[in-house]
C-alpha cells in the first residue's frame, strides 16, 4: 500500500492507562526471534513459486503510558531465487485495542518524537493494522481492507483490483505468525508464516 505522510495531531483528552495489546507485546525490550518460512514469486521465475524462508525479528524500540512501538525485521532471507529478495523493516504503534503501522519517511525519528508524548497521535484508518475485537472495514480509493478477529488470530486483509495485495496475521501471546505481500496478480510476491515450534 502507498506510504503516506503521517500525521501528529494528538488527541485532546488524556490518555486511559495502557493495557497490553493482546497480538502485539513484549515482557521488555529485548529482541525476539522467530523462523518463518513460505514461497514467493517473481519475474524471473515463471514456472511457479519458489520455497522462501527467513528470520523475523520483533523489537520494542519504545514504551509509553499509553502505548508501545515495535520493529518487525525480516532478515536472513534465503531462497533459490537468482535475485535476493529484500523486506524491508516495519514499525507498528500497538495501543491497548489498535495497532498501526508507522509510515514516516524517517520511522527512526518518528519514533522518537512519538515516545516522547503522553497521548497517542491521530490514527488514519488505513494505517490500521490490527484490532482486539470485532471486526473493521475500510476502504481507500480500490484498496479494500477488512481486519477480523476470530479467537486467537487477528487477520488483517488488503487488496486491489489490480491484483495487489497484503495480510498480517497476529496471534495472541506471539505477535506476528503470517506476512503476505504481492503486486500486479502474483507477478512478484512472498508468503511467509511462522513455524510452529516444537518442544
Amino acid at each position: 500500500m502507498i506510504a503516506r505522510h503521517y500525521s501528529f495531531l494528538f488527541a485532546t483528552l488524556a490518555a486511559p492507562a495502557f493495557a497490553a495489546n493482546p497480538f502485539l507485546d513484549a515482557k521488555d525490550d529485548k529482541p525476539v526471534s522467530t523462523n518463518f518460512r513460505g514461497t514467493e514469486r517473481n519475474d524471473e521465475n515463471i514456472d511457479g513459486e519458489i520455497p522462501l524462508t527467513a528470520r523475523v525479528v520483533t523489537t520494542r524500540v519504545a514504551q509509553m503510558p499509553w502505548g508501545a512501538i515495535f520493529k518487525i525485521d525480516f532478515v536472513d532471507l534465503e531462497s533459490r531465487a537468482a535475485q535476493q529478495r529484500e523486506i524491508r523493516s516495519e514499525y507498528f504503534i500497538a495501543t491497548d485495542d489498535r495497532i498501526v503501522q508507522l509510515l514516516e519517511e524517517n520511522n527512526d525519528e518518528a519514533v522518537k518524537k512519538i515516545a516522547a508524548t503522553d497521548k497517542p497521535p491521530a490514527f488514519e484508518e488505513n494505517d490500521i493494522c490490527g484490532i482486539s475485537s470485532g471486526h473493521f472495514k475500510h476502504q481507500e480509493t480500490l484498496w479494500q481492507t477488512k481486519i477480523d478477529v476470530k479467537g486467537d488470530l487477528c487477520v488483517f486483509d488488503s487488496s486491489h483490483p489490480s491484483g495487489h495485495f497484503r495480510k498480517i496475521v497476529w496471534k495472541k501471546g506471539l505477535g506476528l505468525v503470517q506476512y503476505d505481500s504481492g503486486y500486479g496478480a502474483g507477478r512478484d510476491g512472498f508468503r511467509l508464516k511462522r513455524v510452529s515450534m516444537k518442544k
